[in-house]
C-alpha cells in the first residue's frame, strides 16, 4: 500500500521545485546553457509530478474498491447515484 501522506509531500515538494525553477527560467542574466537546464529541469519535474499524482489516484481507487466490497450493494449503489448526480 502507497501511504498517501508520503504522496502528497512529494507532490508538495515537487511543486516548490517547479515553483523554483520556473523563476529562475525567467532570469534575463541566465545563459543560454543555463536556460537549457531550467527547461530540462521543468520537464523532469513534470513528469515525476504526474507519476506521483496517477499513484495517488490509483491508491484513491484502490480504497474506495475496497470500501465498496467491505460495505456491500447499498454503498455502492449511493457512489453511483451521487456520481450520475454530478455528471448530469
Amino acid at each position: 500500500m502507497i501511504e498517501l501522506e508520503a504522496l502528497t509531500r512529494s507532490i508538495n515538494g515537487l511543486t516548490e521545485l517547479l515553483r523554483v525553477a520556473r523563476r529562475d527560467l525567467a532570469n534575463p542574466i541566465l545563459t543560454p546553457l543555463e536556460h537549457r537546464e531550467a527547461r530540462h529541469q521543468i520537464d523532469r519535474y513534470c513528469v515525476e509530478l504526474r507519476r506521483h499524482l496517477l499513484l495517488i489516484e490509483a491508491e484513491r481507487g484502490r480504497v474506495r474498491r475496497e470500501l465498496i466490497r467491505k460495505s456491500g450493494y447499498r454503498f455502492s449503489e449511493k457512489i453511483m447515484l451521487k456520481q450520475k448526480d454530478r455528471a448530469g
